[in-house]
């Protein structure tokens, strides 16, 4: 799922970015309030982090231009702790209101809880497709393409690249990926996880032996390197 992260202290938005992309979140991020909105408006995002103290364009008036179209959560994140703007906020149609400084881990429970409760008292489905950078994967079909065009897969190659996409930037050893796709106890041969990465390489990467994408972790295994959109 796509969050949004307004905030205009650099530390801070990395900071979200950092926990929230380790749970498998594309993030879009912004710096001040017209940022915001154009992103909001040509990107799917399905929860925003707003600071109420931004440039251009505050908090307050973005989660209004937000509400004119879409419910999707809206936490706050902000310095402000009066009650007053704390009921301005949520009054506005705020989700949750989070008062700096904050926990990461707070945060990421709260961003699920509010994502939770959205998709079980709202029309809208789970996503069954998954991009990063220029690879789809697209669920109902099984299929998965890069710049739109199918990749030819057999199936332990879909199932592997299948399993790495929708997890991205998360680090796996061949161990686990021998088990979770081949169903099968682990007993040290490696050969067989490398062939298949070799392969995948080989339909997704410009350059497979500098790939961008599928990524060896040295001594550990492999992950799936997130594309953040600049």
């Amino acid at each position: 799922m796509n969050i949004l992260i307004v905030e205009d202290e650099q530390d801070i938005r990395e900071l979200l970015e950092i926990h929230l992309s380790k749970e498998g979140y594309k993030i879009f991020t912004a710096e001040d309030g017209l940022q915001a909105l154009d992103i909001f408006e040509s990107k799917d995002i399905d929860i925003a982090l707003l600071d109420v103290m931004i440039p251009k364009i505050d908090g307050f008036k973005v989660l209004e231009k937000i509400r004119e179209t879409s419910e999707i959560p809206v936490i706050f994140i902000t310095a402000r702790e009066e009650e007053s703007d704390k009921i301005l906020g949520l009054g506005l149609g705020a989700d949750d209101y989070v008062i700096k400084p904050f926990s990461p881990i707070e945060i990421i429970a709260r961003v699920k809880a509010q994502l939770r409760r959205y998709y079980k008292y709202s029309n809208k489905t789970h996503k069954t497709a998954i991009v990063v950078g220029e690879l789809m994967l697209d669920k109902d079909s099984c299929c998965i393409y890069k710049n739109n065009i199918p990749l030819a897969l057999n199936p332990k190659e879909y199932r592997l690249l299948e399993f790495i996409l929708e997890n991205p930037g998360k680090v796996y050893t061949k161990k686990q990926l021998y088990e979770i796709v081949w169903c099968n106890p682990y007993y040290g041969d490696s050969n067989t996880i490398m062939v298949h990465i070799s392969h995948i390489r080989e339909k997704i990467e410009e350059d497979p032996k500098n790939p961008k994408y599928l990524k060896t972790i040295r001594c550990i295994g492999y992950k799936m390197e997130l594309q953040h959109n600049e």
